[in-house]
């Protein structure tokens, strides 16, 4: 029940397209990751692990750890990394860093229902679920196309980074419903204030 409360109170986005990118969108409009419950509940939306696996471990120690990953993530996403700057290097070495270790351990097992269901071998650590959105990172990095699709929401003060699979590549917002419908009142209302001056 607190899981689903941390979530709503917190409006966790996860469509990005990557989860390394919805790691990095916890930071807007406000920083979400400000407690260890609402961490839990991203590590649960964003895939990381099963919905009912438990997450007791995390505490303040891992909100630091995905806050500093979370940092070299943006520092590599936003712009085009260059292999001189020294904040790329320390950000990409940091990153290769937790991408080694390795990620939760998937098991199928059966559910009470009979259908076989994701779990994880034994209670994730830190590292771990690190390691796995380390790992998306690293892919996407090193994938042209991926990179290729990397767009920041135009969106008026919205610093999310996104991936564009949109037909065309023309996607200018990282949420239609959010971004895209503000600029749309935000024309309505320009044109409405020209009409009447």
């Amino acid at each position: 029940m607190a899981l689903a409360s941390a979530t709503a109170s917190y409006e966790l986005r996860f469509d990005s397209g990557r989860l390394c990118l919805d790691l990095l969108a916890t930071t807007h409009p406000e920083e979400r990751l400000d407690a260890a419950g609402p961490l839990r509940a991203w590590i649960a939306g964003s895939g990381l692990v099963p919905a009912d696996t438990p997450l007791t471990a995390a505490d303040s120690s891992w909100l630091v750890a995905f806050r500093e990953l979370r940092g070299h993530i943006g520092q590599l996403v936003r712009g085009e990394p260059s292999r001189d700057a020294r904040p790329t290097a320390i950000a990409l070495g940091r990153v290769n860093e937790l991408a080694a270790a390795a990620p939760p351990v998937p098991r199928a097992v059966w559910d009470a229902g009979g259908s076989l269901v994701r779990a994880l071998d034994g209670p994730p650590a830190c590292a771990a679920l690190l390691a796995a959105v380390a790992r998306d990172l690293v892919e996407l990095l090193t994938d042209p196309a991926a990179r290729a699709g990397l767009r920041q929401c135009e969106g008026d003060n919205c610093p999310i980074v996104y991936l564009d699979t949109s037909r065309g590549r023309r996607r200018r917002w990282c949420s239609s419903e959010v971004c895209g419908n503000r600029e749309r009142v935000a024309r309505h209302r320009r044109r409405a204030a020209l009409e009447r001056a």
